[in-house]
């Protein structure tokens, strides 16, 4: 027996239900209000990465005004938001512009295969709430459910990890029933997970040790907006407006900044830290082997970390593991870290299309054969588009721009009277194997599943969101890169 979903061809299906999905849904109903358009979601609640982490402390580590969708200005004080905050965002996003009924949960899509003789995407996807598999077809895929897998995190083996008498926890598998009130806690990493984690922890355990194999740059912020609040006096609008355009703005300059005068960002970097903490060795436990921005910095609200490091409540050791033992960490200089519990703040897995079987006429797809086209879709790969934010700005800049640039792309094909719009494989724009230029571990550890750069536009991603407004906002998406055809052409 067939479902209502399985009874029609739609438009365009969007997979995920996050930052990413509900941008894409209210531009599609905004902006391409022909199509026939759902939302698929695997889990059981939309947020994605907001919903999926429950840590303590779990928050943003960019700007609300950039990291905040265009269209619905972020009018609380806070410029860093908490999980709860931004899932409260995203309610307020789907209510006020009736994407509810759109978004269906607990439909987990396994294979995606394009058949070239109908133009249609044929999808599998387990409806987990009828425990059925259901076959729903699309002329266009939208696929906005991240770039990390969800089922597990990156988990290093850990020599004597069986030993450790006390409990053993990813943050990606935090719950509520773990109790580090008044325990002595480690936390492996030096990442944005473990200088949220370790600081909110501190609150309440006895004590916390960050374990480091080596440091990371972290600025600490105001956690809340002062002098350019006082626009919301006179127009919220306004004000949202200039702070948003003065983060994005900031944050290209710091960026450009850090790539021009590596050493003279680094240096300012580490003068903040060290009026921080000012009797602290910071030499060795804060200062990076790398240059600013090859990844991604650390933002600390209201200097959270260094008071709870000058509090006493929170050590830094920085150094390699040798292994785990029933009472703690041992390291490889013969210090040890005594713990009740370990947390494992030692990053995510990247993924590619969405942990999706993705087929053309039965033929699996490998991404990395794929040059990325705009950094939205693949060479060769029809009427399939990807949401992969920036590495050094906010990911909601790139998002919004991404689902306005299919919009534009679908609302052009209704108008040409085409069922295709593929990226045309372009030979001579092989050569830059990086999908970015960023040397973090989780990049690192993926890169070989992600969709290759090219060495020209509009193969290559320029990681910048004014050039990219430029690009995908204004000038015509018709381009002789982009082939627009029917089945039979």
């Amino acid at each position: 027996m067939t479902t209502q979903l399985e009874n029609k061809i739609y438009d365009t299906i969007v997979v995920g239900a996050g930052i990413s999905g509900v941008s894409a849904a209210y531009h599609l109903k905004k902006y391409s209000p022909k199509a026939d358009f759902l939302v698929l979601e695997g889990r059981d609640n939309f947020g994605g990465t907001w919903d999926l982490f429950k840590y303590p402390g779990i928050r943003a580590d960019t700007d609300m005004h950039t990291m905040g969708f265009s269209f619905k200005p972020w009018n609380s004080k806070k410029f860093i938001a908490d999980g709860p905050s931004i899932m409260g965002y995203l309610n307020e996003t789907i209510e006020e512009n009736s994407l509810k009924n759109i978004i269906k949960f607990n439909m987990h899509i396994e294979s995606a295969s394009w058949n070239s003789e109908d133009s249609l995407w044929e999808l599998n996807v387990n409806n987990k709430k009828l425990n059925k598999l259901e076959v729903i077809r699309t002329k266009f895929i939208q696929m906005c459910a991240g770039y990390y897998s969800y089922e597990s995190g990156h988990k290093p083996f850990f020599k004597g990890s069986e030993d450790f008498t006390g409990q053993i926890i990813h943050p990606q598998e935090w719950d509520s029933s773990i109790n580090y009130e008044n325990k002595t806690v480690a936390v492996i990493g030096s990442g944005a997970t473990a200088v949220t984690i370790v600081p909110e922890i501190a609150k309440k355990a006895n004590h916390v040790t960050m374990i480091q194999r080596s440091p990371t740059y972290i600025v600490s912020y105001p956690s809340e907006y002062k002098i350019l609040h006082l626009l919301n006096y006179i127009s919220p609008k306004l004000a949202h407006k200039i702070i948003r355009l003065t983060n994005i703005l900031r944050q290209r300059r710091i960026f450009k900044r850090a790539r021009r005068s590596p050493k003279l960002v680094k240096d300012y970097i580490l003068g903040l830290v060290k009026k921080e903490l000012p009797d602290f060795d910071i030499e060795k436990h804060f200062t990076p082997s790398y240059k600013p921005w090859d990844q991604r910095m650390c933002l600390v609200p209201d200097s959270d970390l260094f008071l709870a490091i000058k509090e006493k409540k929170v050590s830094v050791a920085t150094d390699t593991i040798k292994e785990f033992q029933s009472d703690g960490v041992m390291l490889d200089s013969g210090e040890k870290i005594k713990a009740e519990i370990i947390i494992t703040a030692t990053g995510i897995e990247l993924n590619t299309l969405n942990d999706i079987r993705v087929m053309i006429d039965d033929q699996v797809i490998n991404a990395h054969d794929r040059l990325t086209y705009k950094g939205m879709m693949m060479s060769g790969v029809p009427n399939l588009a990807l949401s992969f934010g920036y590495v050094n700005a906010s990911w909601t800049l790139r998002a919004d721009l991404t689902c306005e640039y299919v919009c534009r792309l679908i609302n052009l094909m209704d108008k040409k009277n085409v069922s295709c719009c593929t990226p045309i494989d372009d030979l001579d724009a092989y050569g830059d194997d990086k999908l970015i230029d960023f040397t973090s571990g989780y990049i690192k550890r993926g890169l070989h599943m992600m969709p290759k750069q090219g060495n020209k536009s509009p193969w290559k991603n320029y990681q910048n969101y004014i050039k990219d407004i430029f690009s995908i906002r204004y000038i015509s998406i018709d381009d002789t890169n982009l082939k627009f055809h029917n089945s039979k052409d």
